[in-house]
Protein backbone atom coordinates (compact mmCIF):
# COMPACT_ATOMS: atom_id res chain seq x y z
CA UNK A 1 0.00 0.00 0.00
CA UNK A 2 1.13 3.54 -0.76
CA UNK A 3 -0.29 6.55 1.11
CA UNK A 4 0.23 10.08 -0.22
CA UNK A 5 0.36 12.34 2.83
CA UNK A 6 -0.12 15.44 0.66
CA UNK A 7 -3.56 14.16 -0.32
CA UNK A 8 -4.75 13.03 3.10
CA UNK A 9 -7.13 15.57 4.69
CA UNK A 10 -7.67 13.68 7.93
CA UNK A 11 -11.37 13.11 7.23
CA UNK A 12 -11.17 9.58 8.70
CA UNK A 13 -13.45 8.08 6.06
CA UNK A 14 -10.96 5.19 5.98
CA UNK A 15 -11.53 4.56 9.69
CA UNK A 16 -15.32 4.49 9.30
CA UNK A 17 -15.09 2.22 6.25
CA UNK A 18 -12.78 -0.16 8.09
CA UNK A 19 -15.20 -0.43 11.00
CA UNK A 20 -18.11 -1.18 8.66
CA UNK A 21 -16.24 -3.67 6.47
CA UNK A 22 -14.61 -5.68 9.26
CA UNK A 23 -17.36 -5.71 11.89
CA UNK A 24 -15.39 -3.60 14.36
CA UNK A 25 -17.49 -2.25 17.19
CA UNK A 26 -17.02 1.25 18.56
CA UNK A 27 -15.91 1.28 22.19
CA UNK A 28 -17.95 4.26 23.29
CA UNK A 29 -17.18 7.33 25.35
CA UNK A 30 -16.82 5.52 28.69
CA UNK A 31 -14.31 2.98 27.40
CA UNK A 32 -12.38 5.67 25.52
CA UNK A 33 -12.04 7.55 28.81
CA UNK A 34 -10.32 4.42 30.18
CA UNK A 35 -7.76 4.63 27.36
CA UNK A 36 -9.32 1.71 25.48
CA UNK A 37 -9.46 1.84 21.71
CA UNK A 38 -10.53 -0.45 18.88
CA UNK A 39 -9.39 0.73 15.46
CA UNK A 40 -7.66 -1.30 12.76
CA UNK A 41 -6.54 1.96 11.19
CA UNK A 42 -6.10 5.36 12.80
CA UNK A 43 -5.22 8.85 11.56
CA UNK A 44 -2.32 10.48 13.38
CA UNK A 45 -1.70 14.23 13.38
CA UNK A 46 1.71 15.79 13.04
CA UNK A 47 2.99 19.28 12.38
CA UNK A 48 5.34 20.78 9.81
CA UNK A 49 7.04 24.15 9.93
CA UNK A 50 7.79 26.51 12.79
CA UNK A 51 5.50 28.85 14.64
CA UNK A 52 3.61 30.81 13.44
CA UNK A 53 3.84 29.07 10.06
CA UNK A 54 2.77 25.66 11.27
CA UNK A 55 0.76 23.28 9.10
CA UNK A 56 -1.17 20.32 10.43
CA UNK A 57 -0.64 17.10 8.48
CA UNK A 58 -2.30 13.74 8.79
CA UNK A 59 -0.97 10.20 8.59
CA UNK A 60 -3.22 7.13 8.30
CA UNK A 61 -1.60 4.24 10.18
CA UNK A 62 -2.83 0.72 9.43
CA UNK A 63 -0.88 -2.46 10.17
CA UNK A 64 2.38 -2.04 8.26
CA UNK A 65 2.42 -5.73 7.19
CA UNK A 66 6.11 -5.96 8.09
CA UNK A 67 8.43 -8.26 6.20
CA UNK A 68 10.21 -9.01 9.49
CA UNK A 69 7.28 -8.54 11.83
CA UNK A 70 8.17 -8.39 15.55
CA UNK A 71 4.66 -9.60 16.41
CA UNK A 72 5.09 -13.03 14.82
CA UNK A 73 7.93 -14.71 16.77
CA UNK A 74 6.53 -13.71 20.18
CA UNK A 75 3.13 -15.38 19.73
CA UNK A 76 3.05 -18.57 21.86
CA UNK A 77 0.18 -20.10 19.87
CA UNK A 78 1.37 -19.16 16.37
CA UNK A 79 -1.80 -17.13 15.85
CA UNK A 80 0.30 -14.42 14.23
CA UNK A 81 1.95 -15.69 11.07
CA UNK A 82 3.32 -14.61 7.68
CA UNK A 83 1.27 -15.48 4.61
CA UNK A 84 2.74 -16.44 1.24
CA UNK A 85 1.47 -13.11 -0.09
CA UNK A 86 3.53 -11.20 2.45
CA UNK A 87 0.76 -10.20 4.85
CA UNK A 88 0.86 -10.54 8.63
CA UNK A 89 -2.01 -12.95 9.11
CA UNK A 90 -3.97 -13.54 12.30
CA UNK A 91 -5.68 -16.82 13.17
CA UNK A 92 -8.33 -15.74 15.66
CA UNK A 93 -9.19 -19.31 16.70
CA UNK A 94 -5.62 -19.75 17.94
CA UNK A 95 -5.30 -16.43 19.73
CA UNK A 96 -5.53 -16.50 23.52
CA UNK A 97 -5.01 -12.78 24.03
CA UNK A 98 -1.57 -12.74 25.63
CA UNK A 99 -0.93 -9.27 24.14
CA UNK A 100 2.69 -10.20 23.44
CA UNK A 101 2.18 -9.17 19.82
CA UNK A 102 0.81 -5.76 20.81
CA UNK A 103 3.80 -5.17 23.10
CA UNK A 104 6.19 -6.15 20.32
CA UNK A 105 4.54 -3.99 17.64
CA UNK A 106 6.34 -0.62 17.35
CA UNK A 107 3.41 0.85 15.38
CA UNK A 108 0.70 0.26 18.01
CA UNK A 109 -1.63 -1.28 15.43
CA UNK A 110 -2.81 -4.31 17.41
CA UNK A 111 -5.68 -4.10 19.85
CA UNK A 112 -7.06 -6.38 22.54
CA UNK A 113 -10.76 -7.18 22.22
CA UNK A 114 -11.78 -6.56 25.82
CA UNK A 115 -15.56 -7.05 25.52
CA UNK A 116 -18.20 -8.88 23.53
CA UNK A 117 -19.76 -6.36 21.15
CA UNK A 118 -23.55 -6.29 20.93
CA UNK A 119 -25.41 -4.87 17.96
CA UNK A 120 -29.04 -4.23 18.86
CA UNK A 121 -31.60 -4.99 16.19
CA UNK A 122 -31.79 -3.89 13.43
CA UNK A 123 -28.14 -2.79 13.60
CA UNK A 124 -27.06 -6.44 13.43
CA UNK A 125 -28.18 -6.43 9.80
CA UNK A 126 -25.29 -4.12 8.93
CA UNK A 127 -22.65 -6.74 9.76
CA UNK A 128 -20.52 -7.99 6.87
CA UNK A 129 -21.29 -11.71 6.36
CA UNK A 130 -17.82 -12.25 4.84
CA UNK A 131 -16.09 -11.36 8.12
CA UNK A 132 -16.45 -13.18 11.43
CA UNK A 133 -17.58 -11.33 14.53
CA UNK A 134 -14.70 -11.77 16.96
CA UNK A 135 -15.29 -12.47 20.61
CA UNK A 136 -13.76 -11.16 23.82
CA UNK A 137 -10.19 -12.06 24.69
CA UNK A 138 -8.33 -12.00 21.37
CA UNK A 139 -5.99 -9.61 19.56
CA UNK A 140 -7.29 -7.77 16.50
CA UNK A 141 -5.45 -6.16 13.61
CA UNK A 142 -5.70 -4.86 10.05
CA UNK A 143 -5.50 -7.53 7.35
CA UNK A 144 -5.74 -5.25 4.29
CA UNK A 145 -9.29 -6.68 4.03
CA UNK A 146 -8.04 -10.18 3.25
CA UNK A 147 -11.61 -11.25 2.45
CA UNK A 148 -11.59 -8.82 -0.49
CA UNK A 149 -8.19 -10.06 -1.61
CA UNK A 150 -9.37 -13.68 -1.60
CA UNK A 151 -12.62 -12.79 -3.37
CA UNK A 152 -10.67 -11.00 -6.11
CA UNK A 153 -8.32 -13.94 -6.53
CA UNK A 154 -11.21 -16.43 -6.74
CA UNK A 155 -13.00 -14.28 -9.32
CA UNK A 156 -9.86 -13.97 -11.43
CA UNK A 157 -9.24 -17.73 -11.23
CA UNK A 158 -12.82 -18.44 -12.29
CA UNK A 159 -12.30 -16.22 -15.34
CA UNK A 160 -8.89 -17.86 -15.99
CA UNK A 161 -6.91 -14.66 -15.81
CA UNK A 162 -4.54 -12.80 -13.50
CA UNK A 163 -5.76 -10.23 -11.01
CA UNK A 164 -5.73 -6.79 -12.64
CA UNK A 165 -3.85 -3.93 -11.04
CA UNK A 166 -6.25 -1.87 -8.92
CA UNK A 167 -8.98 -4.50 -9.12
CA UNK A 168 -8.72 -5.31 -5.40
CA UNK A 169 -9.21 -2.44 -2.98
CA UNK A 170 -9.37 -2.63 0.82
CA UNK A 171 -12.21 -0.67 2.38
CA UNK A 172 -9.91 2.20 3.40
CA UNK A 173 -8.60 2.62 -0.14
CA UNK A 174 -12.06 2.46 -1.70
CA UNK A 175 -13.51 5.04 0.69
CA UNK A 176 -10.73 7.67 0.49
CA UNK A 177 -12.29 10.77 -1.16
CA UNK A 178 -8.93 12.21 -2.20
CA UNK A 179 -7.49 8.91 -3.49
CA UNK A 180 -4.58 9.26 -1.08
CA UNK A 181 -4.24 5.47 -0.85
CA UNK A 182 -3.12 3.06 -3.55
CA UNK A 183 -3.18 -0.71 -3.09
CA UNK A 184 -1.45 -3.20 -5.32
CA UNK A 185 1.18 -5.87 -5.86
CA UNK A 186 4.61 -4.58 -4.84
CA UNK A 187 6.27 -7.56 -6.55
CA UNK A 188 4.89 -6.35 -9.91
CA UNK A 189 7.17 -3.53 -11.12
CA UNK A 190 4.42 -2.28 -13.45
CA UNK A 191 1.75 -1.85 -10.78
CA UNK A 192 0.78 1.63 -9.63
CA UNK A 193 1.66 0.86 -6.01
CA UNK A 194 5.07 -0.51 -6.97
CA UNK A 195 5.83 2.51 -9.15
CA UNK A 196 4.87 4.96 -6.41
CA UNK A 197 6.86 3.00 -3.82
CA UNK A 198 9.98 3.70 -5.89
CA UNK A 199 9.33 7.45 -5.86
CA UNK A 200 11.94 9.84 -4.51
CA UNK A 201 9.26 10.93 -2.03
CA UNK A 202 8.84 7.43 -0.62
CA UNK A 203 9.49 6.85 3.08
CA UNK A 204 8.54 4.10 5.51
CA UNK A 205 7.43 4.48 9.09
CA UNK A 206 10.20 3.61 11.57
CA UNK A 207 12.09 1.88 8.78
CA UNK A 208 15.27 2.13 10.83
CA UNK A 209 13.96 -0.62 13.13
CA UNK A 210 14.48 -3.21 10.40
CA UNK A 211 10.87 -4.39 10.30
CA UNK A 212 10.65 -3.90 6.50
CA UNK A 213 7.14 -2.37 6.46
CA UNK A 214 5.13 -2.78 3.25
CA UNK A 215 3.26 0.51 3.63
CA UNK A 216 5.00 3.39 1.85
CA UNK A 217 4.30 7.05 2.65
CA UNK A 218 4.85 9.81 0.09
CA UNK A 219 6.21 12.95 1.70
CA UNK A 220 5.86 16.56 0.46
CA UNK A 221 5.67 17.50 -3.23
CA UNK A 222 2.51 16.79 -5.18
CA UNK A 223 0.96 13.71 -6.78
CA UNK A 224 1.42 15.12 -10.26
CA UNK A 225 5.07 16.00 -9.64
CA UNK A 226 5.60 12.33 -8.83
CA UNK A 227 4.28 11.02 -12.16
CA UNK A 228 7.73 10.97 -13.72
CA UNK A 229 9.64 10.11 -10.54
Amino acid sequence: MVIDLDRCTGCEACVVACHAENNIATVGEDQAARARAMHWIRVERYYEGEFPNVKTKFMPVPCQQCGAAPCEPVCPTFASYHTIEGLNGQVYNRCIGTRYCANACPYNTRFFNFYNPVWDKPLDLQLNPDVSVRSEGIMEKCTFCVQRIKAGEVQAAAEKRLVKDGEIQPACVQSCPTQAMVFGDLSDPESEASRLARSNRATRLLDELGTFPKVTYLQRGSWHDNENA
